[in-house]
């Protein structure tokens, strides 16, 4: 192959490069801590100044949930899909039941696990 064959290639690359530092140093330009500002840093809540940290802290109970909120979600991205199919899987005589039911017993025994363990407790 000639050289010539690479050039789309490399014309890319460059260009890929050229953008990605371009948006570097304009974050380093023209971002939040390039020139140091007290109303800039501060921030803004219907008018009124900020009391106390601006970044609180958040208890690991949110970050729980939404992660137990993932998964079961998770169930039905699975199983709304499969519940459209079912029907063509019955007309060629395939059953595609029992891995299903093994699907949502996985599930059953994590969601068992988790009463057990406590995880859905919000007063904890």
């Amino acid at each position: 192959m000639t050289s010539a064959a690479y050039l789309p290639f490399l014309i890319q690359a460059l260009l890929a490069a050229l953008i990605t530092g371009g948006v570097i140093a304009a974050s380093h330009l023209l971002g939040q801590r390039a020139k140091p500002n007290k109303i800039k840093d501060s921030a803004y809540e219907c008018g009124v100044p900020a009391e106390g940290l601006i970044h609180t802290r958040f208890s690991v109970k949110f970050y729980l949930t939404a992660l137990l909120f993932l998964l079961f979600d998770l169930e039905v991205v699975i199983l709304i899909p499969w519940s459209f199919i079912y029907r063509e899987f019955l007309a060629n005589h395939i059953s595609i039941l029992g891995p299903m039911l093994f699907f949502i017993g996985v599930l059953i025994l994590g969601l068992i696990y988790e009463v057990k363990k406590g995880a859905l407790q919000w007063e904890k």
